[in-house]
């Protein structure tokens, strides 16, 4: 048996989960985790673990009983799954504190999440189920109210990280739309509604006998549509308290409106033309490194521990200590409301690739030693496939800063990125696809010229004598990307010119055949610059490897005739 501090299952094992295990151990808990995954990163770190798909929730009850009956199990827990409902499952058949079952249900399934908001006058959108049996139907009102009905947004019912979601400008993307999402769903549903258009916001809260406490408001930086890729996250947020407020009053009607009452809660807001306006809650707290990183460098909050507190039946002392009274302009709020605020800044910024498979990771450790920075954690190694994201699991690495200064903490996290280069496989056909097939405006490039900027660039790359290999590359500057040398970044913070001076430090020596001319290469700057342009660091590394390795490249250029 356990001793008196207690015992907690944890649902997962991942890295999301690791400030949830070592938060227990600092409580002196017990934990035992389950995972589908028996090599999941925090799976060495558990005192019991068990093999458990998380969607197996009688298997999951079946595991706590036991350790409930032999081993003293006190709570269940969950951060940064979709799997708060069969916490709630199990935390209700074993007598432990938590959301009931179905409140839990109200706050995972997305359908049942907009009736609750609807049927208690919570603001958010118009919303209608699909799934594989009305897809006709929905489509043929489509076709019957015309483009007017657009913008939609269409994602699963019961799924995150963005998984299956996009917006839908146009009558001709819907249909594939639809089939994604419902795809991406464990029950085959997926839900319509009317797109918001508005900053988005993240906020956690800690709900406690009849309390409601803010524990974390970031602004959220979604780029790349028609998908919602969160590039990161800066806490706190930069609005006035005024609209802030606005969105934690909104919140809270929603937290009641869902039944919410024992545990923690995760809002996706948005701040709207109409006002505040609720994305979604979720019985959980935030994934995407805010909870369990960026919000206790920002606050001095231990806030997952506190949260476990609560799910083993004991008082959370820190936060009713430590919290203070939010006086909001609504009088007539469901629950009381307090905050603990954030001290600092905290920013996180996500790194991202174009298609291929990696050959090397490079800049790591030099993104480490940047000012400020607290982490620098890459998803994607050597060996791995990458993909351009379109939904949030499919980014290649994070970097968390922390300083005094908004600013400052914003620009070391983004320095740290621009550091990181993944190195791509030469000759990979998905890479190849990316630059010399592209076929819509998704996915874009890497530095955002317009249609007449590019035409340009290849224009008066007709005049430019090809380019060696792998010489320094001083020389071959389009006049037309002077302008922008020094303003015009991509997606991971580099300048043209960082871009270039990056690539000119670079070692090619190992690409180059032992019996071949070190000067004997030469490309085609309408292909070396093409691929500056829609590639990045990425892209000239990718050209400049396939050439020195023998890939043939001159057919690429009939591509941008």
């Amino acid at each position: 048996m356990s001793d008196d501090k207690g015992h907690i299952l944890i649902l997962g094992a991942g890295l999301m989960q690791k400030p949830a295990v070592e938060n227990a151990r600092s409580l002196g808990l017990t934990v035992s985790l389950v995972d589908g995954n028996p090599n999941a990163v925090c799976v060495p770190f558990a005192d019991f673990f068990e093999p458990i798909d998380l969607k197996d929730k009688e298997a999951i009850l079946s595991f706590a009983k036991k350790m409930k009956q032999t081993q003293g199990l006190s709570g269940v827990f969950t951060a940064g799954t979709d799997f708060s409902a069969v916490v709630s499952y199990v935390a209700q058949e074993c007598y432990f504190h938590a959301h009931s079952y179905e409140s839990a249900l109200n706050a995972s399934d997305k359908i049942r999440m907009r009736r609750c908001f609807k049927e208690f006058g919570v603001s958010s959108p118009h919303f209608l189920q699909a799934d594989l049996e009305n897809l006709e139907t929905i489509c043929l009102t489509a076709d019957r109210l015309g483009e007017h009905l657009f913008p939609l947004v269409v994602k699963p019912v019961d799924n995150m990280g963005g998984r299956g979601c996009r917006l839908v400008r146009r009558r001709c993307d819907l249909e594939e739309a639809l089939s994604v999402a419902i795809k991406n769903s464990r029950t085959g549903r997926a839900i319509v509604e009317d797109y918001m258009e508005g900053p988005e916001f993240s906020i956690d809260a800690i709900i406690y006998k009849g309390t409601v406490t803010i524990c974390g408001f970031a602004d959220r930086h979604i780029f790349f549509p028609p998908y919602f890729i969160e590039m990161g996250h800066t806490i706190p947020t930069c609005i006035d308290n005024e609209n802030r407020f606005a969105l934690i009053s909104t919140f809270v009607k929603g937290i009641k409106a869902l039944g919410l009452t024992c545990g923690v809660a995760k809002a996706d807001m948005k701040l709207t033309k109409k006002g505040p306006m609720v994305g979604e809650i979720a019985a959980r707290l935030s994934g995407g490194y805010m909870s369990g990183w960026t919000y206790p460098y920002s606050s001095d909050c231990p806030l997952t521990q506190q949260a476990e507190l609560i799910a083993v039946g004991k008082e959370p002392a820190w936060l009713l200590e430590n919290r203070r009274k939010i006086e909001c302009a609504e009088t007539d709020l469901p629950l009381e409301l307090f905050e603990i605020p954030s001290k600092r800044t905290s920013a996180e910024r996500a790194w991202i690739s174009i298609p291929g498979q990696v050959s090397s990771v490079i800049g790591l450790e030099r993104a480490s030693d940047v000012e400020n920075v607290n982490d620098v954690m890459p998803r994607a190694l050597k060996g791995d496939v990458v993909v351009f994201p379109r939904n949030n699991v499919e980014k290649c690495g994070n970097v968390i800063s922390t300083a005094q200064e908004r600013n400052l903490a914003m620009d070391c996290a983004q320095q740290a990125v621009s550091k990181i280069v993944l190195r791509l496989e030469p000759n990979n056909s998905s890479t190849n696809e990316y630059f010399w097939k592209k076929t819509s405006a998704f996915p874009p490039d890497a530095f955002n010229l317009s249609p007449s900027e590019l035409q340009t660039l290849l224009c008066e790359c007709e005049g430019l004598p090809k380019i060696s290999l792998p010489n320094k590359i001083k020389e071959n500057i389009p006049n037309c990307l002077l302008p922008v040398f020094d303003t015009l970044k991509d997606w991971n913070y580099r300048t043209l010119r960082q871009t270039l001076d990056l690539y000119n430090s670079m070692d090619f020596a190992k690409n180059i055949p032992s019996n071949e001319n070190i000067d004997g290469f030469q490309i085609s700057p309408k292909i070396f610059w093409h691929a500056c342009i829609r590639g990045g660091i990425q892209g000239l590394l990718y050209v400049t490897d396939c050439v020195l390795s023998g890939v043939p490249v001159d057919s690429w250029q009939e591509v941008l005739t």
